[in-house]
């Protein structure tokens, strides 16, 4: 008998990876009729029987499995850790359930039977997710099929009938909803905070949060945290994806990004949840589904709010505590996860090396750049476009959209807030429509250079502007090289911004031909407005959105893909790769 389980685990363990993948989709399938489809009473105590009783399956068959494993090998390795996490959550459930234990009497609630089948299920299908051992993937188009199957997932969840209040949404809502919130924008057809119900208000968390981090980093995370590690293949494609140069360095790169995301996100929850007034919301659970939603929404730049008409409603518009909070975590969230951990990599050394100065007479030991060249950029390009953003929404909308707020401090918050949500945020404590002409052409201005690489943001990114707007001055000081902080800037990094700007705007352009043929009856500032909002995936509006044709939304699902994506990361996914020749043609200069 123990010599079968020792061959099982060793040599036929992905079959009993697979066995229990296809369980835990049942499952998981079960749990989304029970939630998102099935209306009738009778059948609902049914399935909540049922549900129940496949908790306890998945706790028995994985603990077995996890017992069986470390039988077979007769140690506890890294593989067995996250089952065993895992294992401990259920138990907890099952004991708090059984015996009634009144300190865990939280732990009763149906939720929480969903949450550990769905976790299952996340971990198969992360563990089974690394198959791409077997094939050939460039890590671009891979990139680009993830966010399409989960924009189809999605749209599926939308569809379904307890997913909104009345109807269900039709496909095109449903697909233009999904799409929106994988691409993080923040554009809606419908009120989610009317339209939607509670699992409703859940899928779309869900998938802001899956789409702003992207799913291949949430599948590789749980794929080598529950199967201990990657293959050398592995290791090159996440390499090759997440931008690394090392490949060595991509289980610690996301490792990263869980954490920071994660830790800010929790962080700007109870920060959120404590702004917050009591009285605004009819029970504790929706004041702390309100807090995580918006913290999840805020960091990952999505704009997306389960206030009925938004935040211009006076318990939130005069919230300055929400308000800053909402505006320090969408511009973490836009910094980018690189940057964040090299300021952070920089405060430990500074607070290590005072700390140890101080208490131990230890000198100073200094260590060149580590402050990055890209921080120092992104940093500074960044300090520049939060002061203006806030100093320019301040002036344009004194007498404006800032008129209502009686106090010059809260005057000064909601433009800080306002200017900065408008570069890729899409929060607003006033309607759009009331802005003046020049804050629309500001706003304008703001979408389209958005956030910076490698964050949850989108635009063409601050350091494509930074460095396409220092090479215009470059060149008008007649200058052949481009330099700042003591570097030069690669000639193919300035190729690359250029590129990048030029087809930003034809993306835009193209947007915009297609609206004003669809829906020319808008107007055209609507249809620009939207247009920028829906390629720099924003999520600011002039209020058009809902009434904009089938082929007026598809239009803009399109941009908004293309806007999270990249258009030259689809380019380069779609066109192939040309040899190297070796030999080169005389060169000649155009004339401009």
């Amino acid at each position: 008998m123990l010599s079968d389980i020792k061959y099982i685990f060793k040599y036929r363990e992905n079959t009993v990876d697979r066995v229990m993948l296809y369980v835990s989709l049942v499952c998981a399938l079960t749990v989304l009729f029970h939630l998102g489809y099935n209306t009738d009473k009778a059948t609902a105590r049914q399935f909540t029987a049922i549900i129940k009783w496949l908790f306890y399956g998945l706790f028995l068959l994985g603990g077995l499995r996890i017992g069986c494993s470390i039988l077979a090998v007769r140690r506890v390795g890294v593989a067995h850790y996250g089952g065993l996490v895992l294992s401990l959550y259920f138990l907890m459930v099952i004991f708090a359930r059984v015996t009634g234990e009144s300190h865990l009497a939280f732990l009763r609630n149906d939720e929480w039977l969903y949450l550990g089948i769905f976790a299952v299920f996340l971990t198969e299908l992360s563990k089974n997710s690394l198959f791409f051992d077997n094939f050939y993937f460039n890590p671009t188009i891979l990139f680009v099929i993830s966010f399409l199957v989960l924009i189809l997932a999605g749209t599926l969840l939308l569809m379904l009938p307890k997913t909104t209040a009345g109807a269900p949404l039709p496909f095109v809502d449903a697909l233009f909803m999904a799409t929106s919130a994988v691409c993080i924008t923040g554009l809606a057809t419908v009120d989610i905070a009317t339209r939607f119900t509670e699992f409703g208000h859940t899928v779309v968390l869900i998938l802001i949060q899956l789409g702003g981090l992207g799913i291949m980093t949430f599948t590789g995370f749980f794929g080598y945290f529950f199967s201990g590690g990657f293959s050398y293949k592995n290791q090159l494609m996440y390499s090759e994806f997440l931008g690394q140069n090392k490949v060595a360095s991509v289980i610690n790169t996301l490792l990263k990004i869980i954490f920071i995301t994660l830790f800010f996100e929790v962080l700007g929850a109870v920060f959120i949840f404590f702004s917050t007034k009591a009285g605004d919301f009819e029970t504790y659970g929706d004041r702390m589904f309100f807090a995580a939603f918006h913290a999840v929404s805020a960091f990952c730049n999505a704009g997306f709010t389960t206030v009925a008409g938004g935040f211009n409603q006076a318990a939130f518009r005069f919230n300055y505590e929400m308000q800053v909070v909402l505006s320090l975590l969408f511009i973490l969230g836009g910094l980018g996860f690189g940057i964040v951990f090299n300021i952070y990599t920089f405060i430990k050394r500074w607070v290590v090396n005072v700390f140890s100065r101080m208490f131990h007479g230890k000198p100073y030991t200094y260590r060149a750049w580590v402050i990055s060249f890209n921080t120092r950029l992104i940093m500074w390009v960044t300090l520049i476009l939060v002061i203006f953003s806030t100093v320019v929404t301040f002036a344009l909308e004194y007498n404006h959209s800032l008129a209502a707020h009686d106090k010059l401090w809260g005057k000064w918050v909601a433009a800080f807030f306002t200017g900065n949500s408008a570069r890729t945020a899409g929060f607003s404590v006033a309607d759009a429509g009331s802005f003046s002409m020049p804050m629309l052409a500001t706003a304008i201005f703001l979408m389209w250079v958005g956030a910076s690489p490698g964050s949850t943001g989108g635009g063409i990114k601050t350091t494509t502007f930074a460095v396409a707007l220092l090479n215009i001055v470059n060149l008008a000081r007649g200058k052949d090289k481009l330099e700042i902080f003591g570097r030069e800037i690669s000639t193919d990094s300035i190729s690359k911004a250029f590129a990048v700007v030029a087809l930003s705007f034809l993306a835009v352009g193209t947007t915009m031909i297609g609206l004003a043929i669809t829906d020319g009856h808008l107007g055209f500032a609507s249809i620009a407005f939207e247009s920028f909002s829906a390629y720099a995936t924003c999520g600011l509006s002039l209020g058009i959105t809902p009434q904009l044709s089938a082929a007026g939304k598809v239009i803009l699902i399109c941009s908004m893909f293309v806007g999270r994506v990249g258009l030259l990361t689809l380019l380069v996914a779609l066109i192939k790769n040309t040899k190297n020749r070796s030999y080169e043609y005389p060169q000649e200069k155009v004339l401009f």
